[in-house]
């Protein structure tokens, strides 16, 4: 019984200390966005700043067009996450519960395409929409999400074939067409499934750098992530700045985990469908 406080006691401090580990530069960046400059780098290090400095906030709206970014990353985050739950629970439904020639052939083509490295893709992707003239637009940034992504078609399939098919047929002899099937029953069981395609979807997205990189050029039209990269660039040294503008990058995110956790943790089996 001793034996096996102490390994709890153990197990419970490494957890913790794990854990401030992973707050700490969370805390530094909090903290940071509230000092002046030469607070941060006091040595010894200070802790907490001697008077807040809301300013900072305030600051990085009005010297360069953050609010605006901002805006733009939603409207993009938006559209990505519509389109990737939408494309990728019906190629999921096709491909779990729907009986057609060469469904396992385009299956694992499917799967071999999330092999390929997507740096390799950057330049072709990049002449492809230069040919349609889709450069410097966000078209680039949103109908990818259309095309039902490889990775979250197939965990969604993983837990579409974990639902008995019986509640298939049964729909089947009361008259339902495959359309009412995915619509009534299918969707109405993968809320778990969903909330966490919307989840990844949203936070790849909203930190996503290299795509509106690439794409973008007009300075009105950047994304947070990339306008980021500019206020560093033209504010090199600032980083009481910096610090402002990478904390409420980082607040949709963590708003959204906290209004979703429970059916994000609690309510998924990807690999065996219905919670018992």
């Amino acid at each position: 019984m001793k034996r096996k406080r102490i390994s709890h006691l153990f197990a419970f401090v490494l957890m913790l200390f794990i854990g401030l580990i992973m707050v700490f530069p969370l805390f530094w960046m909090v903290r940071s966005s509230v000092m002046t400059q030469s607070e941060i780098f006091r040595k010894p290090m200070q802790w907490l700043p001697e008077r807040i400095q809301w300013k900072n906030y305030v600051d990085i709206m009005t010297l360069r067009p953050f609010a605006r970014w901002i805006c733009n990353s939603a409207f993009i985050v938006v559209f990505n996450v519509l389109g990737t739950m939408l494309t990728c629970s019906m190629a999921a439904f096709a491909f779990a519960r729907l009986k057609f020639r060469g469904r396992n052939v385009v299956f694992s083509m499917v799967l071999a395409a999330m092999m390929i490295p997507s740096a390799t893709l950057l330049i072709p992707q990049f002449m492809i929409w230069k040919i349609l003239h889709g450069i410097d637009t966000y078209a680039p940034l949103i109908l990818g999400a259309f095309g039902a992504p490889g990775f979250y078609t197939f965990m969604l399939r993983q837990f579409y074939k974990g639902i008995p098919m019986d509640i298939d047929e049964a729909a089947k002899i009361d008259g339902a067409s495959p359309l009412r099937i995915y619509m009534n029953i299918i969707i109405p069981l993968s809320k778990a499934p969903l909330v966490t395609v919307a989840i990844f979807t949203f936070t790849n997205c909203w930190n996503d750098f290299m795509g509106p990189l690439i794409y973008l050029s007009s300075e009105k039209k950047y994304t947070a992530a990339l306008g980021l990269r500019s206020f560093i660039g033209m504010y090199t040294g600032q980083w009481h700045y910096l610090m402002a503008a990478s904390t409420v990058l980082v607040i949709p995110v963590i708003i959204l985990f906290a209004c979703c956790q429970k059916v994000f943790i609690g309510g998924i089996n990807l690999s065996g469908g219905l919670k018992g």
